[in-house]
């Protein structure tokens, strides 16, 4: 038993030369100290911010909730807002040039974003092949998707695409008489669908991205099973870049939902011809600027957001359907 007692006496008086020699070498750190240090951090966090958080408030959250007010108001920019309550969105329904919008919008983006990553998507395949210049030739393929959105380019593919242009002077040097391709209501939908799809070199790079990370054992491994293109496309391409073809739809769809101005340098702020090339933003942007009926713009403005976050929502959950990922 004193043995025993000896031990953890010995036992007890090591601990203390622990803490003791732990205090002396100075590794515990005061509670208040630590305090202070990541109070100061906070600070320098939060003055960094400031010009961040100062202009969502003031440039994009400020004009949001103002525009939600004023969605329930009549308000011409000149006299008070007058509070009407849901009037702006009931008088939507009754209204042609509304409903001619929202067709024409959904057309170009139905049919114009799926053409565009389609494009972008082969041209990507192409580029992938190890071709000589490849940064060449991708700062080419990129340019029109940095001038689609400008009105120099706008103006540029009004003058290609009308009566005398560019386009019907090729055609006519085959014997072919070309229309009006603006001015018809037919073809002048089509037309600004021709330039959406032109501007697709943003989705190129990185659908090129993606291919550069399949890793092409994959690909030696199906050839080795007899595998041909198609299948290896099929099987192997669209499945590992469904996460890259996902992105790019969700950005693409957005971005043609707030397509201006290619309509309205194209059809001259007009909609024409017959409200073929009527968007529902330059409708937006009429009823707005152009009849100071901006209660309604608000209205207009909010729906579209609804819309478009109805649009993203459904691609979210088609989503997990076809998009793949690593897990």
């Amino acid at each position: 038993m004193s043995a025993l007692a000896e031990l953890g006496t010995l036992g007890k008086k090591k601990g203390g030369r622990g803490k003791d020699a732990g205090a002396a070498s100075g590794t515990s750190e005061p509670k208040g100290s630590r305090a202070k240090v990541s109070k100061k951090d906070n600070r320098a966090a939060f003055v960094f911010l400031a010009p961040w958080i100062v202009g969502l408030v003031c440039i994009t959250i400020g004009p949001m909730v103002m525009s939600l007010y004023l969605s329930f108001t009549d308000y011409n920019l000149i006299q008070d807002p007058n509070f009407i309550g849901f009037d702006n969105f009931t008088r939507m329904f009754g209204d042609g040039r509304f409903w001619n919008s929202l067709g024409v919008t959904l057309t170009y983006v139905i049919v114009g974003v799926p053409l565009q990553l389609g494009l972008a998507l082969a041209v990507a395949m192409a580029l992938d092949k190890g071709l000589k210049g490849l940064a060449f030739y991708r700062s080419i393929f990129y340019l029109p998707s940095l001038l689609g959105s400008s009105v120099a380019v706008a103006i540029l593919w009004k003058q290609m695409f009308g009566t005398s242009g560019l386009v019907n002077q090729l055609l006519a040097m085959v014997g072919i008489h070309g229309p009006g391709w603006i001015s018809d209501p037919s073809t002048a939908l089509g037309s600004i669908i021709l330039l959406h799809v032109w501007t697709f070199g943003s989705p190129m790079i990185i659908f090129l991205a993606g291919l550069r990370q399949i890793p092409t054992m994959y690909y030696e491994a199906a050839a080795v099973d007899g595998a041909g293109r198609v299948i290896r496309f099929l099987k192997i391409t669209l499945p590992l870049l469904s996460p890259i073809i996902f992105f790019n739809l969700v950005l693409q769809i957005i971005g043609a939902f707030q397509s201006f101005t290619q309509a309205f340098i194209v059809s001259g702020g007009t909609g024409g011809p017959s409200d073929s090339t009527m968007f529902f933003t330059l409708y937006l942007y009429q009823r707005g600027f152009g009849q100071f009926d901006m209660g309604y713009a608000s209205a207009m403005a909010w729906v579209l957001l609804v819309i478009v976050g109805a649009f993203t929502a459904i691609n979210f959950y088609a989503s997990k359907f076809w998009v793949f990922y690593d897990d």
